[in-house]
């Protein structure tokens, strides 16, 4: 089953969007539930992202660099 993942809100102290700062992982990575995706950074904080499944990572659809908001999705998980 594939699982789209959606950037969770960021919490009060962060704008509306986020810049991806690193990928952790790579398109075919066996990823498990809690492990950390990518990293991003506004202009208050910095966050990484952990995996809300288990499985295969089979599409990044965001690059680093790139401006992403709450609710965007940002990789595909096949579990």
């Amino acid at each position: 089953m594939k699982h789209e993942v959606k950037l969770p809100e960021l919490g009060d102290d962060a704008n509306d969007t986020a810049t991806v700062s690193v990928w952790l992982v790579a398109e075919d990575t066996m990823v498990s539930k809690e492990d950390e995706l990518l990293e991003l950074t506004t202009d208050k904080a910095a966050f990484s992202v952990p995996s809300p499944h288990s499985g295969r990572v089979v599409d990044l659809l965001v690059e680093e660099g790139d401006e992403v908001k709450a609710g965007d999705v940002i990789c595909v998980i096949e579990s």
